[in-house]
C-alpha cells in the first residue's frame, strides 16, 4: 500500500500549522520519501508554549468523566483504523508490520488503562490529631495537576511511548506538547488527530514536530513548562537536565540488559525468549537483550541452539508478514552498529553469526569471548547484536550484570525459587522478569530504571503520581 506524500502539518495549540522549512520522513529501508512535516521555529515554539499555558487551565478544569470519555473515544478511533496506524509505524521506522500491529494494539491498551486511571487519582484524610495541640484540626489531600507538560519521544516506538506521555498527562488534568523523533514523527501526529477527533479541547494537546538543535532548548528550558518526560539516549538526558532548570523531569536513558540462564533452566524456552528479545525491532530497543550469562555446564548447548534460532530470522520488506527483522532507523545506526562489533572482532570477540551490514540492514549479530575493554561489553548497543558470556555460577552472573553502569531490566531463566529470589534481590535494575526476556513489559506496570538507565517512572499510575502534586487542606475547627 502506498502512502501518499500530502506534506503534513504540526498541531499547536489544538490547530494545524504549517511552517517555511519542512523535514523530509523517509522509509529506513529503502529511502523513499514517505513524507514531509514542518520543521517548527524558535517563535514557533514560543507560541505552542504560549498556547499550552491556556491549555493547561482548559484542561484542570475538565471533569474526571470528560477526561475518560475523550481518552476511550481516542482509542475508539485508534482501533477502528488500527492497520493504518500500524502501516505508518512500520513505514516510518524499523519494525516490521506485525510488530507495528503490536505497537498499535498496545497503545489502545495505553489509553484504556490511562482512562481507567483517570478514576483514581485519588488523595487521603490526615490524622491531625497524631499532634498534640492539634484535636481540633482534620484535613486531607488531594492531588493536582502540575500544568505544562514537555515530552519528547524516540523512534523506537513512535506511537505506544507517545501515548504513554499523552495519556496520563489528560488523564490527570495537564496540558501537553509533544516533540517526537525527527525521523518518525507521523504516529505522532496521527495520535494528535485521534484526539481531535474524540473532542479534546483545543490547547490542551500540541505536536510540534522540527529540530532539536532549534527548539529543543526552548522547550526543557522554558520555565512555563512543569515537567519534562523525556525517553531517549543518556547524553541527551544530560543535556535535559543541565539546561532545564526547577522542574519535575523524568527519564527513560536505555540501557545494557542482561538475562541470566542457570543449568536448571528450560534451555529451549530460554533461547526462544531471548531471541526475540535481543532482535525485537533490530534491537533497537531500550529493554533488548545485550548480554546473556549462561551457566558453564549448558553453555555449548544454549549456544548451539541460540546461533540455529538466530539464522533461521528472516531479514527483509518490512511489510511482508513473514519478515522477522527489518532495518535499522538508518544507514548511519547500522554503521555505527558495525564499527562497535568490528571494534569487539579486532579486541578478540568471536563472531558465531552475523556481522553483516546491507545499508541500513544488519544481520542479527551473536558475539562470544568479548573483553570488557570494548564499547559494546558496556554501552547501549541499540542494534541487533547479543553478546553470549559463560559464568560458573549464579553469584559471578549477579556481579557480572551489574558491572555496567545501566540498570534498567533483567531476565533469569531458572527452576530454583531461592535462586530467583537472591537475583531479585541482589540485580541493581528496576525490573527483573522471571523465566523471561529481560524486554518484556505490560504497559500498566512501573517501568524504569536505576543507575544511568533514568529518573522515575513510566507506567501509567506511576506516570499520573509524577504529573501530579498533592495538596493539603486542614480544617480548625471552632
Amino acid at each position: 500500500m502506498a502512502v501518499q506524500i500530502r506534506g503534513q502539518r504540526m498541531l499547536i495549540g489544538g490547530k494545524w500549522k504549517d511552517s517555511e522549512q519542512i523535514i523530509e520522513v523517509r522509509d529506513p529501508q529503502d529511502n523513499s520519501l514517505i513524507d514531509t512535516v514542518p520543521a517548527a521555529t524558535k517563535e514557533e515554539m514560543l507560541h505552542c508554549i504560549e498556547e499550552s499555558k491556556e491549555g493547561a487551565k482548559i484542561a484542570a478544569a475538565m471533569p474526571v468523566h470528560e477526561r475518560i470519555r475523550v481518552i476511550n473515544a481516542a482509542a475508539d478511533y485508534i482501533e477502528e483504523y488500527k492497520e493504518r496506524y500500524a502501516l505508518i509505524i512500520s513505514k516510518e521506522g524499523s519494525k516490521t508490520i506485525r510488530e507495528a500491529q503490536k505497537e498499535a494494539a498496545r497503545c489502545i491498551q495505553t489509553l484504556r488503562i490511562s482512562a481507567e486511571e483517570a478514576r483514581r487519582i485519588n488523595g487521603e484524610t490526615l490524622s491531625f490529631d497524631q499532634m498534640p495541640g492539634s484535636e481540633n484540626r482534620v484535613g486531607y489531600y488531594y492531588r493536582f495537576p502540575i500544568g505544562i507538560i514537555a515530552a519528547i519521544t524516540p523512534f523506537n516506538d513512535p506511537l505506544n511511548l507517545v501515548a504513554h506521555k499523552v495519556g496520563p498527562a489528560i488523564a490527570s488534568g495537564n496540558a501537553i506538547i509533544v516533540k517526537p523523533a525527527s525521523v518518525t514523527p507521523l504516529s505522532a501526529l496521527l495520535l494528535a488527530e485521534a484526539f481531535l477527533h474524540a473532542g479534546l479541547p483545543s490547547k490542551v494537546l500540541s505536536v510540534i514536530t522540527g529540530h532539536g538543535s532549534e527548539i529543543g532548548d526552548i522547550l526543557v528550558s522554558h520555565p512555563d513548562i512543569r515537567m519534562i518526560s523525556f525517553t531517549g539516549g543518556l547524553t541527551a538526558g544530560e543535556d535535559i537536565v543541565r539546561k532545564a532548570g526547577l522542574k519535575k523531569i523524568s527519564m527513560e536513558l536505555g540501557s545494557n540488559s542482561p538475562v541470566i540462564v542457570l543449568e536448571d533452566a528450560d534451555i529451549e524456552d530460554a533461547v526462544e525468549s531471548t531471541v526475540s528479545g535481543a532482535f525485537w525491532a533490530a534491537g533497537q530497543n531500550c529493554l533488548g537483550v545485550q548480554r546473556i550469562y549462561i551457566q558453564d555446564r549448558i553453555m555449548a548447548e544454549f549456544q548451539k541452539a541460540f546461533i540455529s534460532r538466530t539464522e533461521q530470522y528472516k531479514v527483509g520488506d518490512k511489510q511482508s508478514n513473514q519478515t522477522d527483522m527489518g532495518p535499522l532507523i538508518n544507514e548511519k545506526e547500522a554503521i555505527r552498529v558495525e564499527k562497535m562489533v568490528e571494534e569487539a572482532i579486532e579486541k578478540g570477540a568471536l563472531l558465531l553469526t552475523g556481522g553483516q551490514r546491507n545499508e541500513a540492514f544488519y544481520t542479527p549479530t551473536v558475539l562470544t569471548n568479548v573483553p570488557k575493554n570494548c564499547k559494546i561489553a558496556t554501552e547501549e548497543i541499540f542494534g541487533p547484536v547479543v553478546i553470549l558470556y559463560p559464568v560458573a555460577d549464579l553469584d559471578e552472573a549477579i556481579e557480572q550484570s551489574n558491572s555496567v553502569d545501566y540498570g534498567l531490566q533483567a531476565g533469569i531463566f531458572t527452576k530454583n525459587i531461592e535462586k530467583a529470589h537472591k537475583a531479585i534481590a541482589k540485580l541493581d535494575v528496576g525490573g527483573i522478569m522471571i523465566n523471561d526476556s529481560s524486554d518484556y513489559r505490560i504497559d500498566a506496570m512501573p517501568f524504569g530504571g536505576v543507575k544511568k538507565s533514568g529518573l522515575g517512572r513510566e507506567g501509567i499510575k506511576f506516570a499520573l503520581q509524577e504529573m501530579t502534586e498533592p495538596k493539603v487542606v486542614c480544617f480548625k475547627l471552632n
